[in-house]
């Protein structure tokens, strides 16, 4: 199958959960609103179930190559760490899935696919990576973490030096994830980042 007919797919099933609870989405309309048959959704996805795996795992790549930008588009490591804490609360915000995987908070109305690995159902190979597993919001943590330590930690770094920046790096996560699920006042994300980064060594 053409990736741009996959992404279709998907597109359609995210327009379908705007507009409904999951359960009541209708792969035959998923199919229609995507212009291919029901049989081209079954063949690409094997299942409703390998469809929302698809669709999640979509939802969680968009998220992290996010993330890349905003580590990638400031000088100064403080603005890289203050830009990946807005993208996080802004693509929550923005993005009931990626709100869900970020909080471990699944309404009734989204999909709920397990976390973990799950036979392949499919012989698509681009089925195979929504096989395995889902990240947890305890993954996601790590994740992040480790590309902004990646991206910051420059050459020839101590051991130490690293600890210390992982750990500013997890908070400033951290931080913003709290801000997905209790929104901050006036300033926002930006101004508490900044102040818990002024108190840190990054």
């Amino acid at each position: 199958m053409m990736p741009a007919a996959r992404e279709s797919l998907l597109d359609a099933a995210y327009t379908a959960l705007a507009r409904r609870p999951w359960s009541a989405v209708r792969m035959v309309d998923v199919a229609a609103a995507a212009g291919v048959s029901r049989q081209t959704l079954y063949n690409e996805f094997g299942s409703k179930e390998g469809l929302a795996r698809a669709l999640v795992r979509r939802e969680a790549d968009g998220y992290l190559a996010g993330v890349d930008r905003a580590l990638t588009g400031y000088s100064d490591p403080r603005e890289r760490l203050t830009a990946t804490a807005e993208w996080t609360t802004s693509a929550a915000r923005e993005n009931v899935l990626v709100r869900a995987m970020l909080t471990g908070c699944w309404s009734e109305r989204l999909p709920s696919p397990t976390l973990s690995a799950v036979p392949s159902s499919s012989a698509v190979p681009a089925q195979r990576r929504a096989d395995g597993p889902l990240p947890s919001p305890g993954d996601f943590v790590s994740i992040v973490r480790d590309r902004a330590v990646a991206v910051l930690a420059g050459p020839g770094v101590s051991r130490s030096d690293a600890a210390d920046l992982a750990r500013s790096c997890e908070l400033v996560v951290r931080l913003a994830l709290s801000c997905v699920a209790a929104p901050p006042g006036e300033g926002g994300i930006a101004d508490l980042v900044r102040g818990a980064l002024h108190r840190q060594s990054v």
